[in-house]
Parts: C-alpha cells; structure tokens; sequence
C-alpha cells in the first residue's frame, strides 16, 4: 500500500489548503448573505406597519391578478388549494387551475366541487402550447373566478404557458397544486408592483413546508415542524437558502431564481420573453435568467425583486426515495441553465448577475457536491494509509462542517428573530436538532444525488419524472370537502420546489 500512501500524500500536498480555503470562503459567502439578509428585515420589520397592504386591499386600482395553478394528479389537495386561493385578501384576482392530463380524480373534484361549466372562449394562440386543449370550464358564479382549462399532458411548464395564454390580468403568479398561500400573499408580493411599476418586472415569494401542520378551509391555523427528521431538515435548508440568500440576492440587484412554487410576473414580460421553456428541467431558473438576459439586453432599470413576507405552504418529500428524485433534478437544472446561459458569466455587461450571482452559483451551488465528496474520500483513504495528518483533517471538518452548522444557525436565528413562525419551544428544540443533523449523513446524501443528477444531464439520459406522493394537508377537510387526509395521490411535474 506504499503506492497509495505516496500517492494520497502527494495530491494531500497539492490540494489540503486550497481545500480548506473554498469551505472557508463557501461558508463565509452563506454567512455575509444571511447578515444583508438580516439588515434587510431589520428595516423591512421597521416599516411594515405603514406598507399601505390595507388600502390595496380596498383599492379598485390595485392591478388585477392572475394566479395560474398548474395541476397534474392532484386530487388530495386541488379542493383545499384552489378554495385558499380563491380566498385570498385581493381586490382583483382570478384563478385558472390547468389540469396537465390527470389520470387520477382531480378534474372531476374540480368540477363537482365548484359546478363548473362550459366555456367557449378562445385560446389567444401568443404562446406556443404543446399539450392539446380537451376544453375549458368555469364557474357559474361570477362571484367566482375560477376558469379551468383541461388539456392532455405535456408537463408543468406548458401548463403554465396555456394559463399564461388565457390570462387576462396585469400581474400573473404561479402556484404548485399542492401549496397554500397565506390570506395576504397577494398583498406583499404585489406590493413592489405597485410602489414603482415601470421599473418591477417579477417579485418572488417565499416558500415553506407544510407537512405535519393543520390546515381548515383552506388556511394555515397551526404551524407545527414536520414528525420525519429528513423533512424537518429541509425546513432548515429552506430557511437558509430559499429565504435569507434570496433576500440577500434581491438586496444586491442579482436576484437569478425564483420559486416556481410562489413567483409574480408582469404578464407582458413573460408574453414578451416567450413564457416558460417547456424543454428546460429548470424552468423558473431559467424564465429568471431570461428576464435578468432581457433586462440587460435594452430594460436596464427593470428590477427583480424577493418580498421576504408572504408564504406559500407546500409539501416537502418525506421519504428519501423521493428527496433523492428532487435533488437530481434541481441539480440536473442548475446545471443545464448555467450551461446555457454560460455567456453572462464574468460578463461585465450583465452587472451585479454576471460579476457575483452566476461566478456564486457554479462555484459554491454546482460544484459543491463534488469537491466534498472527493475531499471526504480522499481524507478517509488518507487517514486509513496514514497519509494525512489528523490535524489537517480535523481543520478540513471544522472549516467544512462546524463553520457551515454556525453559518446555519445564524440564519435559523436571524428568521426567528424577524419572523417567529414556530410557537412550541419543542419546535425550536427540533428545529436546532436538525442544523446539528443536516451535517450527519443528509448533506453526504444529497451531494450524492446532486452528482448523479450533474451526470445524468452532462451525458444527456432522459429526465424522468416519477412519482411525488401526496398525503393531503392535515385536518384539511370539512364538510365540503371530499378530500381526506391521509389519502394519497401520484403526481410528477408539481413536485419541483425551486
């Protein structure tokens, strides 16, 4: 085992310290976003009784909404979801829920629960759709704005592009099936819209799990963290990265995603860029990065801005089997939209998203996983052999792992400080358990999948959907409400969160 030794020894020599510099500067980049998000809500918290949300709600002028709801085999949640978005606290919305060829009861619900009838209106035809229209059904009761459209399965983001067709509003939002929006989410999101709306083209939300909370009439009454420890995790992840960094982005002017689970768009920019890429696997990644494209290419003073308040509630995998399944894909998108849009990088033209976002996204997104995983063989080979010294692996955990859980835990504590979602001291107890458990096995697991969704796009294997279980939103039924917790439905394409 000579060899081995002289070998790991000599590539410890060449790597070790360049190692420990990229965790220390990966961590210490997470940690500046987290405190520019802190300042954010700082001020955002100061300002937030006199944000005017009340008179838009009562304002006839406040821009009209149209909030596309894509839907494939989503029948134990569509009733819950679409009766919460009806409801929200907006003076001018509509709904258009797309059903993407379910082969389960959703479109049946949807038609018995809400008496919907025909509609003869034409499809305008200004975006291409691939998925043939079966018909187009509304609800008899003009207090209801509710249009559903009914075509044959082409995936999430044709769905979205025939509801984008169909639009009639101003604004347009897109929600998953399977999430709730909390009463106001209308109300902030827009707000940057209606604060300067020449220059705002997209606002994005923030999006937070909802498994093991209840849910009645469609809202949010308690908040609870999620029973499985592999969800609870993910709540954490989601804080850190969906809601500080994207704040933080937003405060640099470099915002380049935007949930496709929660996001607003003005309707004219997304029918002027073409809509969604129905051919992308990340496709709101890629919709912002062509907004971000456009908006250097003659938009200058257009913004895209993150609104760290409003709330959409959706489920997150519980099992590892269909995590695993996610965080291929998200990573396979990452990957193939930098990719394609590899020409903004270190591009002066593309200002603050060329010069700090997209060098941050290749460097400490894409090629994270790989760099430590090979370091975490590398140093297990190494001290087997006794060709790295315990010291310098020791300094490789701390600067790798310890520094990340701080970096984590910063961030957990700047949300409860600004937010405070989570009441049970127990859910806090939890909550730290699992900033301390992200780095026990989960982080590894996922940068193993991150790795094989990265190869699976650079040797170009079909993407396969499978399956996203849903269990239904707990104590989501009443009376009217045929849909039961607890049973479950199939779906593919609602199941992508960022």
């Amino acid at each position: 085992m000579t060899w081995l030794h002289d070998t790991l020894e000599a590539i410890f020599a060449v790597i070790a310290w360049p190692a420990a510099a990229y965790f220390v500067l990966a961590n210490t980049s997470m940690l500046l976003l987290v405190l520019l998000a802190a300042r954010h809500f700082a001020r955002y918290l100061r300002r937030s009784e006199h944000r005017g949300e009340d008179a838009m709600a009562a304002s006839p002028l406040s821009l009209g909404v149209s909030v596309i709801v894509p839907a494939y085999n989503e029948a134990a949640v569509i009733l819950t979801s679409v009766r919460s978005v009806l409801d929200l606290r907006y003076p001018d919305h509509e709904v258009i829920v797309v059903n993407d060829g379910s082969k389960d009861d959703t479109m049946r619900l949807l038609k018995e629960g809400f008496g919907l009838v025909p509609d003869e209106r034409d499809v305008p035809g200004r975006i291409p759709v691939r998925g043939a229209l079966r018909g187009v059904w509304r609800s008899p009761d003009p207090a209801v704005p509710l249009l559903v459209v009914d075509k044959e399965n082409s995936g999430r983001s044709d769905s979205v592009n025939l509801g984008l067709d169909l639009a009639s509003k101003e604004l347009v939002v897109m929600v998953d099936a399977d999430s709730i929006l909390e009463p106001d989410a209308l109300l902030s999101v827009s707000k940057p819209f209606a604060d300067d709306p020449e220059r705002v083209v997209a606002t994005g939300g923030v999006v937070r799990i909802v498994n093991n909370s209840r849910v009645q009439a469609g809202r949010i009454v308690d908040i609870r963290m999620p029973k499985e420890l592999v969800t609870r995790i993910q709540v954490v992840e989601y804080l850190r990265a969906f809601l500080l960094g994207r704040t933080a982005w937003s405060d640099l002017n470099a915002l380049i995603l935007i949930s496709g689970a929660f996001g607003m768009f003005r309707r004219d920019v997304l029918i002027d860029v073409g809509g969604l890429d129905a051919d992308s696997i990340g496709e709101d990644f890629e919709l912002v990065m062509r907004i971000q494209r456009w908006i250097r290419h003659g938009h200058r003073e257009s913004r895209v801005e993150f609104v760290a308040e409003p709330v959409s509630w959706t489920e997150a995998p519980s099992t590892l089997k269909v995590l695993a399944r996610q965080r291929r894909r998200w990573h396979r998108g990452l990957w193939e939209v930098l990719w394609k849009y590899r020409s903004m990088l270190l591009n002066p033209r593309y200002g603050r998203v060329g010069m700090l976002a997209l060098p941050y996204y290749w460097l400490f997104e894409l090629f994270a996983p790989l760099i430590e995983l090979v370091g975490i063989v590398l140093v297990v080979l190494g001290l087997l052999v006794g060709a790295v010294h315990p010291g310098m692996a020791l300094l490789l955990l701390i600067v790798a792992y310890v520094y990340g859980t701080i970096v984590t835990l910063a961030a957990v504590v700047v949300e409860e400080a600004s937010f405070h979602r989570y009441e049970r001291w127990r859910d806090m107890g939890t909550t730290l358990w699992a900033v301390v458990a992200e780095s026990l096995g989960y982080r590894q697991l996922t940068a193993i999948w991150r790795i094989q969704g990265w190869w699976a796009g650079l040797t170009n294997r079909k993407q396969v959907w499978g399956e996203m279980t849903r269990t239904g939103f707990a104590g989501a039924s009443d009376a009217s409400d045929p849909v039961m917790p607890g049973v479950s439905a199939t779906g593919g394409q609602s199941d992508r969160r960022d």
